[in-house]
């Protein structure tokens, strides 16, 4: 596989992911797929995207970056969205958040098969932090 080709996967994968078209992950997502050393499979990986969907409604993944090299594609995506209560063990509480994940994926037959995946949890806390000054200064 090429790296233009990996790249086109895995921006279908995230077409797939932005359009919650749950029937058709399997295309993208491999039946053993691990996340961050936890084999969650398919059903393990869907339910764990199901539920980062109804924690933050307007989820949205957006490539900031992407970097193919077959069997991997490296990707800094972006987000700017509002989590319904906690997120990443903070309380967010409907504010809005932007924040970026970086993540690395390795593929195995067209199909994502491993997920390495940080959040810039520091970037989310920094704004918490900026919120609380501002609501104690008005």
């Amino acid at each position: 596989m090429t790296k233009t080709e990996l790249a086109k996967i895995y921006r279908g994968y995230i077409a797939c992911l932005n359009r919650q078209d749950w029937h058709n992950l399997g295309q993208f997502v491999g039946d053993d797929a691990v996340h961050n050393g936890r084999r969650l499979g398919l059903s393990g990986y869907l339910a764990m995207l199901e539920r980062d969907f109804d924690a933050i409604p307007d989820l949205a993944f957006n490539v900031l970056m992407l970097v193919a090299d077959p069997p991997y594609v490296a990707c800094r995506l972006g987000f700017d969205c509002t989590p319904k209560g906690k997120f990443l063990g903070l309380d967010i509480n409907g504010r809005r958040l932007s924040f970026t994940e970086n993540v690395i994926y390795e593929f195995r037959d067209g199909k994502i098969v491993e997920v390495w995946s940080v959040i810039d949890k520091e970037a989310i806390e920094v704004q918490l932090r900026r919120d609380q000054m501002t609501n104690a200064m008005e």
